[in-house]
């Protein structure tokens, strides 16, 4: 009997074993016996994806979408009912009688079906691999785990390692990307991106059926003029060609960090990474749509665009505009024409061949042919067609060449490696015998006047030529020097620092670009001197910002911002063109900017309604973009120090450009926080720790990017929100105990202490409506409104260490993650303290209070 229990145990021990080897082996699959129903899910193997249930942040619907498994903040990667929603919940994903993966409703209407054909439903399972991708696999006599389906060929919005995007031109097979309507909306929007095979290989993003956007042509492991996408890919990009002629685009996969590419809703293609390093949080280390002249053939035919030159777009010698009324309007897209046919081909024997107008470092025109001549063989053969426009040649594709219509897409990058050689009449280059006979005579008859001239150019180059020196003594200093070049003893430039690049302009072309500083040309008034408009000899429009003897600001400050600002570029920050320093005048000449600054906006009544919702939330997005790249993507790191809406500048377009950097702070790679004797900023933005230790790092500007964000939210100056009686009751405790350090605390930190106080309290009451700006409040979606509140509000917390990084707050502004999911913010400054008198605070000033152990030695408020 003893014998027979132990027979019957054992077997129970087995069987439970077997079942739940069973059940561990199924975790990553779904079977004809266990259907996914919400909110269940599967992990793949390694746990590396997550395939469940979930709802896009702002929607009440439900889907069933793949994920990284523990990166909440990243991207859903795929959907699979993006076209019809569970509206009615639970729904469940299941292996229906005909064989296919199928997700049906609470009241089991079909929503989404993989659609192929089986036998019956018998044998097959749906598994998640590794790879994130999807399969349907069935087995029978004849074949073992065959794949009937996978969503690695029914693409979503995002590419991931081992994807490929596919195209044939031949068959006419196409496997692309393919973006969501909104960001609370799956379903296919109007932007795809994938392979185009016409030619060299490109990747496209296209709007509908035109092109939006495109790389260059693939040399191997990289796109021309994109070396960047290589270093964050361990074996770069693969394009395989197989038989058939179907060109196929891959990339491998990174060793310790999450990367992948995202279309965006917008139509921009993104490169997205995460990592350990990065807290699992979500970076952007790449996108296609960083410059104006990144939309496809912004300058139309022939037509070259440069974000350096304003216009930004220009036709190159020999060429015209093609309708010069539309390009002098800035609707470019009409291109350029020929002011002169070529020669090849014609009839006149006397005129001589073409030649080809170099233009340098260059992305290559759309649509090249291909061949693998040698660099000569390819001006030969373009020469000998007259069907050939241009030509170029790199060593790691061979020749390039142009036929049709005209060139698209042409425009200046700083990484572009590539010349582009274009067809042009000998006439228009200057060769021809009647340009030598008018040149010689030209030559002849102006020597005498440039004889009479030299002395006299001579004199006023010299002169001119000591103003420069003193600039250049200035702006250049030798690097011995340098060390000089200080605040209070806190090295702001760092040794031996060079200006490169930079226009130096004297003082009497900007008077006179400014009709002698005329009051008629200001366009406002910044924090150190007024600002004016300015039109430059070469016709360029620019922004001249003056700085007043009176403001304070030296050339400490004034190097500090042409040493910064002249060493960064990015779409989100304003561009330094020139600068001039004569006798006691400190000038800098920057990017014109069309809708001057962001406090223009939010704080006129008159003009808050030209700032919707969307605008809003998209001014936030670059804001946060240009502190990433200070902060981390750019080769120097920088605390700005004193952001606020009068220094975000606004172009034609709305695009938020971050300015003003007399106060940035470069850090070296190795340095988290820096301590200063002398505190700079606006009163109402600054951080607590930096206005009262002197301490400040990338927190500081978090906590001033939160201030920002309420104010872009509720249409007001955080000095505009009074207190009431609570509030003001709760803080006479510290008062008592503090009284002058809260004089000055008061001034500093009570338009922020109180505009994050209202904020919390109808974040706390969920009532954030009312704190809407209610010019925008029937644009303003609710749920991202409370977003923005929230991330606000985590980032005017009062210890640094409990702000996030600028790149998580991005990535918790842009999360399908629920709000419930995010850290919850803590009660603002001040807020939780003791209650036990009334004060009539005064204004603080300057000198040194040192109170209960806190000094502030000198504070300078803007």
């Amino acid at each position: 009997m003893l014998h027979t229990c132990r027979k019957c145990s054992s077997f129970a021990l087995l069987a439970i074993s077997y079942y739940a080897s069973m059940l561990s082996a199924a975790t990553d699959s779904i079977l004809t016996s266990l259907s996914l129903q919400d909110p269940e899910s599967i992990v793949s193997n390694g746990s590396v994806f997550r395939m469940g249930f979930f709802t896009p942040n702002g929607s009440s619907n439900r889907y069933v979408g793949i994920w990284y498994d523990g990166y909440p903040d990243l991207n859903i990667l795929w959907v699979a009912n993006r076209r019809k929603p569970i509206k009615d919940s639970p729904g469940m994903m299941m292996i229906s009688e005909d064989g296919n993966l199928v997700i049906m409703d609470s009241k089991k209407t079909l929503l989404w079906s993989t659609n192929v054909t089986n036998s019956g439903r018998s044998n097959v399972t749906a598994q998640l691999l590794d790879t994130g991708n999807l399969v349907l696999l069935r087995s029978n006599s004849t074949h073992s785990g065959e794949i009937a389906w996978q969503s690695f060929e029914n693409l979503s919005d995002s590419f991931t390692p081992e994807m490929k995007l596919s195209s044939n031109a031949r068959t006419n097979f196409t496997l692309r990307l393919t973006s969501w309507r909104s960001r609370s909306d799956p379903a296919p929007g109007t932007f795809s991106a994938g392979i185009n095979p016409l030619t060299i290989p490109e990747i496209f993003v296209w709007n509908g059926t035109e092109p939006y956007w495109r790389s260059s042509p693939w040399i191997g492991q990289i796109v021309i003029g994109f070396p960047l996408l290589k270093t964050f890919t361990r074996n770069g990009f693969t394009v395989e060609v197989d038989d058939d002629r179907t060109y196929s685009f891959s990339f491998s996969s990174t060793v310790g960090r999450i990367l992948y590419y995202v279309l965006e809703p917008n139509g921009t293609l993104l490169q997205v990474y995460s990592g350990k390093e990065e807290g699992k949080g979500r970076g952007v280390s790449w996108s296609s749509h960083e410059y104006e002249c990144d939309v496809y053939s912004k300058c139309g035919p022939f037509g070259v665009c440069d974000t350096s030159k304003s216009p930004i777009c220009t036709c190159p010698r020999g060429f015209v505009p093609g309708d010069l009324d539309e390009w002098n309007r800035g609707n470019w897209t009409g291109g350029c024409v020929r002011k002169t046919p070529t020669n090849c081909g014609s009839s006149n024997s006397s005129t001589e061949d073409d030649g080809f107008l170099r233009l340098e470092k260059i992305k290559v025109p759309a649509y090249p042919e291909w061949s693998s001549s040698s660099k000569d063989e390819c001006r030969n053969r373009c020469s000998s067609n007259c069907s050939c426009l241009a030509y170029a040649f790199d060593e790691g594709v061979g020749c390039m060449s142009w036929t049709g219509g005209g060139l698209l897409d042409m425009l200046k990058r700083p990484n572009a490696v590539v010349d582009v050689y274009i067809r042009l009449p000998s006439q228009e280059l200057g060769e021809d015998g009647d340009s030598k006979v008018i040149l010689a005579v030209t030559l002849s008859s102006g020597a005498i006047f440039i004889a009479l001239s030299a002395l006299f150019i001579w004199m006023r180059m010299k002169k001119r030529r000591g103003m420069m020196m003193s600039q250049e003594a200035i702006l250049f200093p030798h690097p011995e020097d340098t060390d000089k070049i200080t605040e209070d003893g806190d090295t702001l430039i760092p040794e031996n620092f060079k200006f490169q690049d930079l226009k130096l302009l004297s003082f009497e072309e900007l008077s006179r670009a400014t009709d002698s500083f005329s009051s008629s040309c200001i366009l406002g008034q910044g924090g150190f001197g007024p600002v004016y408009r300015a039109k430059l000899v070469d016709g360029q429009e620019v922004a001249v910002k003056r700085l007043s003897r009176a403001s304070g600001q030296g050339l400490v400050e004034f190097m500090n911002e042409v040493a910064v600002i002249s060493k960064v570029q990015h779409r989100n920050l304003v561009r330094l063109l020139g600068c001039c320093v004569e006798r006691e005048e400190k000038i800098l000449v920057y990017e014109f900017m069309a809708n001057k600054s962001l406090d223009a906006f939010l704080f006129v009544p008159l003009k808050q309604r030209e700032l919707n919702w969307s605008q809003r939330f998209k001014i936030i997005e670059g804001i946060c973009r240009g502190l990433i790249y200070l902060h981390r993507d750019s080769r120097l790191r920088i605390i700005h120090r004193d952001l606020k809406a009068s220094n975000i500048l606004l172009d034609e377009e709305l695009n938020p450009k971050i300015s003003d950097f007399g106060m940035a702070r470069i850090f070296g790679t190795k340095e988290d926080e820096a301590n200063t004797r002398r505190v700079v900023g606006t009163l109402g933005y600054m951080a607590p720790e930096y206005a009262m230790e002197g301490v400040f790092s990338e927190k500081s500007d978090v906590y001033s990017f939160g201030v920002l964000l309420l104010e872009i939210i509720s249409g007001r100056r955080s000095t505009s929100f009074k207190h009431d009686d609570d509030l003001h009751g709760s803080l006479l405790g510290f008062v008592s105990r503090n009284l002058h350090l809260f004089q000055h605390l008061m001034r500093l930190f009570m338009p922020s202490c109180l505009s994050n106080f209202q904020a919390w309290k109808v974040f706390n009451e969920g009532e954030v409506m009312a704190l809407v700006d209610p010019a925008i409040s029937e644009s303003a979606h609710q749920a991202e409104v409370r977003r923005c509140i929230h991330v606000g509000l985590l980032c005017t917390q009062e210890l640094a260490k409990d702000r996030p990084t600028v790149s998580t707050a991005i990535s918790m502004l842009n999360s399908e993650i629920e709000i419930a999911h995010l850290p919850r913010p803590k009660q603002p400054l001040f807020m939780d303290r003791e209650l036990t008198h009334d004060i009539n605070p005064s204004v603080w000033s300057g000198g040194v209070r040192s109170i209960n152990n806190v000094t502030v030695t000198r504070v300078e408020g803007r």
